[in-house]
């Protein structure tokens, strides 16, 4: 009764998913303050107080029919103008309500965009690691996703690589920084190297490509380091963003896309993309948390609690014997593994109850992916089993 592009999804259904589904059958047999589940980017720290108090001032102060009814599928204008001028005195920009389109989340936010620009056989390419559903999304419109091998040195963009694969079909690129599943941050250096490979193959083949900036991490980065804001480097970009991350809201799915006026047909694009977000079945984004939005705009999560469980699984996993690199931003460790099969990894790990998602599924074996937006306690709490699998591999 399924599609034919159903099949291989049902086929291949997602491991973070999978491994999350094993955490509760764990914990129900071990008890869940003895399964140390590490799978999924479910923020453990609380939203912001302000979210709490936008949502009972909404319903306290403003019209039910008008908070729960329709209004445009780009939004309320009064929402997009809100966060286009927070963008504005954040990054430095000139945005404006025209520029903004509400979306159910940046997954939602990425479809709405591909069905937009793509065409049967257009290309999409996307740097390993990378979160693997981006491949579903570009193949849910006939496209193609190209890759970009891994550069495991410190998981930045493989630049040579990256241009030898753009060609007449090259519809889009995609980036995510801060990155899932590595914690990398793309720098200064790093965007004006991809701006100007763009650039430069636009001229070449006579065509625009998009670069699509996947931003639902923006806010999370530690130490001091910037998240460049990638529309002041290259003008046909266009910005994902989620509050699930930032507001600790995941389950509200709430969004945006930024559609800046310099993208080449800017304005057919918001308007296809208007119509895209209908037709796709969303409609519209979420009309209470589009108005909590507004009041919360500028609002921030506890960036230091997820700080704190960074620095001490690091440091601990490394003083154990396992490689990985700091990351910078997000709330994930991308852990070699330390066998070349890193599913088997994966199941010595599940017998001591810990939970990590093996790099294939991020297109990038060899390497697990350990999310630590969980209590600091859990963290302390698995670092014995940790050491015991250190132990077991012969690193400690």
């Amino acid at each position: 009764m399924i599609s034919e592009k159903m099949k291989p999804l049902v086929q291949n259904n997602s491991a973070i998913r999978e491994m999350f589904e094993e955490g509760k059958r764990l914990a129900a047999i071990y008890g869940r303050e003895n399964v140390y589940d590490f799978s999924l980017g479910n923020p453990n720290v609380p939203a912001p107080a302000e979210v709490d108090q936008a949502i009972r001032a909404v319903l306290d102060e403003e019209e039910s029919t008008f908070v729960h009814g329709y209004m445009s599928n780009s939004g309320y204008e009064d929402v997009r103008e809100t966060i286009a001028q927070s963008l504005n005195r954040r990054f430095g920009t000139a945005f404006h309500q025209g520029n903004i389109l509400m979306t159910v989340g940046a997954a939602s936010g990425m479809n709405v965009i591909l069905k937009t620009i793509l065409n049967p056989g257009d290309q999409v390419i996307a740097f390993a690691p990378y979160f693997l559903e981006y491949g579903n999304y570009v193949r849910n419109y006939d496209g193609e996703l190209v890759i970009v091998p891994p550069d495991t040195t410190d998981f930045q963009p493989d630049m040579e690589a990256f241009e030898a694969r753009i060609n007449e079909k090259t519809k889009a690129v995609i980036i995510n920084t801060p990155n899932n599943p590595t914690g990398v941050v793309y720098s200064h250096e790093t965007l004006c190297e991809i701006a100007g490979i763009l650039e430069k193959k636009q001229k070449e083949l006579g065509t625009a490509i998009v670069l699509l900036s996947d931003e639902p991490y923006r806010e999370l980065a530690y130490d001091g380091v910037e998240v460049p804001y990638v529309t002041k480097y290259y003008a046909n970009t266009v910005v994902c963003y989620s509050y699930s991350k930032s507001l600790s809201l995941p389950g509200e799915r709430i969004g945006y896309l930024v559609i800046p006026d310099e993208l080449k047909d800017s304005q057919t694009v918001f308007a296809a993309a208007t119509i895209a977000n209908r037709v796709l079945g969303c409609v519209n984004a979420p009309s209470l948390m589009q108005r909590v939005v507004k009041r919360c705009v500028d609002a921030k999560t506890d960036v230091a609690a997820y700080d704190r469980n960074r620095n001490l699984l690091y440091s601990s996993l490394k003083e154990y014997g396992f490689s990985c690199i700091r990351p910078q931003g997000a709330f994930y460790l991308f852990v070699k593994s330390p066998v070349e099969d890193e599913k088997a990894f994966c199941g010595v790990c599940k017998q001591h109850n810990i939970l990590v998602v093996p790099g294939t599924s991020f297109a990038c074996p060899g390497y697990v992916r350990i999310s630590y937006c969980v209590s600091y306690e859990q963290i302390e709490r698995s670092l014995p089993a940790f050491k015991a699998v250190a132990a077991y591999y012969g690193l400690c």
